[in-house]
């Protein structure tokens, strides 16, 4: 294993510009390659994204493989996982991370299999064991209500990691690295798949899954107008809104405002959870969150075994409250 070395990332990007998971990937994998005493890479893959590697090199890395092929200016399994293959085995890092994102979740497992070894998906902490210098992988299991470290002796360690379960460095254009690159030696004539259209659905303020706020409310609420409840608070507090199951399955709201198992994952610095019971599919949708207020009229309620503050209450009484206070406070 001698000769594996390194951490390396696969950075993402979005209209132009790293995306935030790279960051939090680059900040994670520094702390991971500062305890092996090893080098931080990123490999970035895309269409016209050369410049983008000053932008890694300043949120940490040291090296930066750029592929620039316009083969890869959208998302395909077939491309991306050859281009990343040829990568992998050029640089052979000891760990290669990537976010539990679209991409990271469709890529990782396939690079796994022609690297012959494994992935665990959907990493909450990532750290170094001091004796055994492996990787300690920890993610949730039984729906979030128990968390499990892992190992792999394999090489590369790979590991897909939760949006925001990692902190990026500050950056810093001060830093120094070098810029790699690497041709993708991709053959449009043997291409079985081909990008034709991008639908973007339209989001209204944050996005859900960016949001450092998400004010979430279930079947507690009642109905669908006791929504405009949970939407003013998201309002205030710059965050978006998010929803259990049950509301969703009634229309009370979208779709795609639901959290969990069968939903979005959410890791905001603040997870505010209204009439929501905590069934472990939603849990394991929101656990990850920094700090997690629950308002439900049950004492017992399942919400309050993962929540950091809980109110019982009746949240018709204590949401318009909690609501004025926010205002005032917030002047």
């Amino acid at each position: 294993m001698a000769e594996y070395k390194g951490v390396l990332i696969l950075g993402e990007t979005s209209d132009g510009k790293l995306a935030p998971i790279t960051a939090e990937l680059l900040g994670g994998g520094r702390k991971l390659a500062d305890a092996l005493g090893e080098e931080l890479a990123a490999a970035l893959l895309g269409s016209g994204i050369g410049n983008l590697a000053r932008d890694a090199i300043a949120f940490g890395a040291d090296k930066v493989y750029v592929v620039d092929d316009p083969l890869l200016e959208h998302y395909l399994t077939e491309t991306y996982v050859t281009v990343m293959e040829k990568v992998a085995r050029q640089v052979k890092p000891n760990i290669l991370l990537m976010g539990q994102t679209a991409i990271g979740r469709d890529l990782a497992p396939r690079l796994a299999f022609r690297l012959d070894t494994s992935v665990s998906l959907d990493c909450l902490a990532l750290s170094i064991d001091p004796g055994t210098k492996l990787m300690v992988q920890t993610k949730a299991v039984y729906g979030g209500n128990a968390q499990a470290n892992y190992i792999c002796e394999a090489r590369p360690q790979m590991a897909t990691v939760r949006a925001k379960a990692m902190d990026p460095l500050p950056r810093d254009d001060s830093r120094r690295g070098e810029v790699v690159k690497i041709e993708a030696g991709l053959d449009p004539a043997q291409m079985k798949t081909k990008f034709i259209q991008m639908v973007k659905e339209e989001v209204v303020g944050i996005k859900l899954t960016d949001a450092p706020v998400v004010v979430s409310g279930g079947r507690g609420m009642g109905e669908a107008a006791n929504f405009k409840y949970i939407e003013e608070l998201a309002k205030i507090l710059g965050g978006a809104v998010g929803a259990s199951r049950p509301p969703c399955d009634m229309g009370w709201v979208p779709a795609s405002l639901q959290i969990g198992l069968t939903g979005a994952i959410v890791s905001p610095t603040l997870y505010i959870a209204v009439g929501i019971s905590g069934a472990a599919q939603h849990i394991s949708g929101m656990s990850g969150s920094k700090n997690i207020v629950a308002i439900n009229k049950d004492p017992d309620a399942n919400i309050f075994k993962v929540a950091h503050y809980g109110v019982v209450g009746d949240w018709k009484k204590v949401l318009p409250a909690f609501i004025e206070k926010v205002k005032e406070l917030k002047g």
